[in-house]
């Protein structure tokens, strides 16, 4: 066995001004191994491989790749040492077919069509030889999110990469196009190829790697041989404290029907229809969860629901009618009516950044008369009310005169989720709750949404993240191409047959599963591209 490590980083260090992103790291990355690396938001994981991949030069510390000492300076020399990276948001050219994407920036010559005769050989002995079927002459911008990923990987694959960084490779996929990746990265250790699989899916840690690093505070805290650990005791490792990892929750006791929604249809700015006749009733006392890869309505359900887009269609709220276009159909009106909304995207529709946290805390409700002193505001009482609120959810720095775009991506959900669950609204609609947020506020998060559960309200929780459908919701609604595809209980489902749902194949394929899924897959984007064009 080779004894020389793949990658070995010694002492590295790299400060952004007053902030320390990496302190003094070491790690070695075996070869034919997947190594992963998991940590909170802010940990470091990403400078750290920035500084792998070129993007950063490190203040101190060496690089060495297969024994040699590297400079990488940029991501040429990067590529060069034989690394290859997938980022999390994909740098593919959309309008550009498959092999024009793979072969952009490594062409053989100033003549195009050698290059793309030679590309087109390779890829297809690549596709075969890692199961990364995709079409070379199709347009990126026709492809699934999952075939958009297969394509990254065959970019550095073709420029001869024996060392993979995957930064969240599988947050936009379905539990198909998921178990599809590993396999794909089971192939690649196969063959010698090493991994590094950066990730804050602790089960996938489990699943896929040999090893796994864990940084906490710009710090490499431990390196574990996965077997010989568990993911409580990495989530410890990650945290600092004991974290649990399962939502500690008592059996729902649904009662009335609270949201009543019938036929609910919605037509966007580009003439495309994203709800196609939604149907589906909310009940006081639980969790609704929609589970569904992003892209398939959730988002634009939530929009209708609280009030942001136009529809057609009935929503009742406690039997009474919501207007779905025109006057009293927007958020203001749904806030009066008893309807919370946790936006998806935070930082564009849940706060105004430049703004305060305390100024935050009441953006939506800021008529309520008690916040109205004469003529103006009543600013000392919003301040005293902001600075409960962060304390009780452990807002950090528990300063409401900080401007939100200064605290972190959990922080600012919970500023968010704070304004919303203090209203005691009846109905709360929920976003991705715990997109971008570290393991220790996820845990809160989810007490919070259960707490609120608990006193009678009706949640409707839209999450990409399976685990967190299963562990929070009472029923599961799964969503594609704009369509309810079925509904289940968690406890009579599992992650297989929602996988499958979620990419529109209602029956059990007798074949491989992976097949249906792309089969469907190709089908919605056959579709889309009909719509559009």
């Amino acid at each position: 066995m080779n004894d020389t490590p793949a990658i070995e980083l010694k002492g590295i260090s790299k400060a952004f001004g007053p902030v320390q992103a990496n302190k003094d790291i070491s790690i070695r990355v075996m070869p034919g191994t997947i190594h992963g690396i998991i940590g909170e938001n802010g940990a470091g994981k990403s400078t750290l491989m920035s500084i792998l991949y070129g993007f950063y030069k490190a203040d101190a510390g060496e690089i060495w790749v297969n024994g040699q000492k590297k400079d990488i300076t940029d991501s040429q020399a990067a590529i060069s040492a034989g690394i290859g990276m997938v980022f999390q948001h994909f740098k593919l050219v959309q309008n550009f077919t498959v092999l024009e994407n793979v072969i952009l920036g490594a062409e053989d010559g100033p003549m195009l069509r050698p290059s793309l005769a030679r590309a087109r050989g390779v890829l297809k002995q690549l596709a075969e030889e890692y199961e990364l079927a995709v079409d070379p002459d199709e347009l990126v911008e026709n492809l699934s999110v999952g075939h958009q990923q297969r394509v990254e990987i065959l970019k550095a694959l073709y420029r001869q990469a024996d060392i993979l960084i995957l930064d969240e490779p599988t947050g936009v996929l379905t539990p198909a196009e998921a178990d599809h990746l590993f396999r794909i990265l089971d192939h690649l250790r196969a063959e010698g190829k090493t991994v590094i699989l950066i990730t804050h899916k602790l089960r996938e840690i489990m699943e896929i790697t040999d090893t796994v690093s864990v940084m906490r505070r710009g710090e490499m805290t431990a390196t574990v041989k996965t077997a010989e650990t568990s993911p409580e005791q990495l989530a410890e490792l990650m945290v600092g404290r004991k974290v649990l990892l399962r939502v500690d929750k008592t059996k729902a006791a649904p009662g009335q029907v609270l949201l009543d929604v019938q036929n609910l249809r919605h037509v966007d700015d580009a003439g495309v229809e994203r709800l196609k006749g939604v149907s589906l009733q909310l009940r006081a006392g639980e969790v609704l969860g929609i589970a569904g890869v992003a892209g398939n309505g959730q988002s634009e359900l939530l929009e209708v629901l609280g009030g942001y887009a136009d529809a057609t269609g009935t929503v009742t709220l406690k039997g009474a009618p919501l207007p779905l276009s025109g006057a009293g159909a927007d958020g203001s009106a749904r806030r009066a009516a008893g309807i919370g909304h946790v936006p998806e995207d935070r930082q564009e529709e849940g706060l105004i950044m430049p703004y305060t946290a305390w100024e935050n805390t009441v953006f939506g409700y800021h008529r309520d008369p008690r916040y109205q002193s004469g003529p103006l505001m009543n600013n000392a009482l919003i301040k005293e009310e902001a600075q409960d609120k962060m304390t009780r959810y452990d807002v950090r720095p528990p300063n409401p005169n900080l401007a939100a775009r200064n605290f972190s991506g959990g922080n600012q959900q919970k500023i968010v989720l704070a304004r919303e669950i203090e209203r005691d609204p009846d109905v709360l609609l929920i976003g991705q709750p715990t997109r971008g947020v570290d393991i220790g506020a996820i845990e809160f998060i989810h007490q919070e949404i259960i707490r609120l559960r608990d006193k009678g309200k009706a949640i409707l929780l839209v999450s990409v993240e399976l685990d967190e459908i299963f562990s929070l919701s009472d029923r599961i609604a799964v969503m594609f191409d704009g369509q309810i595809m079925g509904e289940r209980m968690p406890e009579e489902t599992d992650q297989t047959e929602l996988g499958l749902l979620m990419a529109g194949v209602t029956e059990k394929p007798e074949g491989r599963v992976i097949d249906a899924v792309d089969a469907s897959l190709q089908e919605k984007e056959a579709r889309e591209a009909e719509q559009h064009d």
